[in-house]
């Protein structure tokens, strides 16, 4: 026996604690979203509200924050093969001098994260 119009019409409701809170957007699990995903979400919450109010009620904010997360992996990957062969930075590097090479690779992963950010993700 359905109770409310919402429960008649296919919806359902999901229970946290003592309350029930309509399943409104199926599917829009954050957990399924990458690092890069979720700080694009965060970006996009507080400086494009339309865009993300759009996203949201379409269904398509899941897609959109798993193609961006994909891109910014991506190239982030790439940033860091491409640094490090400009540089210089090899695995003999690394059977040397360890110290050097965590040293040189952090500054590589760095620069390639604040390349990803501003290209990518807070834009």
């Amino acid at each position: 026996m359905h109770n409310t119009i919402y429960e008649q019409s296919g919806g359902s409701y999901t229970q946290v604690g003592d309350y029930l809170f309509p399943d409104l957007l199926p599917g829009t699990d954050e957990r399924t979203v990458g690092p890069w995903g979720l700080r694009h979400l965060r970006w996009l919450r507080r400086n494009r509200r339309v865009t993300y109010i759009n996203l949201l009620t379409t269904g398509k904010l899941p897609g959109y924050l798993t193609k961006i997360d994909g891109q910014a992996q991506e190239m982030f990957s790439r940033l860091i093969e491409q640094y490090a062969a400009t540089e210089g930075i090899t695995e003999q590097l690394k059977a040397e001098d360890q110290l050097a090479w965590v040293g040189r690779m952090n500054s590589i992963r760095e620069r390639a994260e604040e390349v990803v950010l501003s290209e990518l993700v807070y834009c």
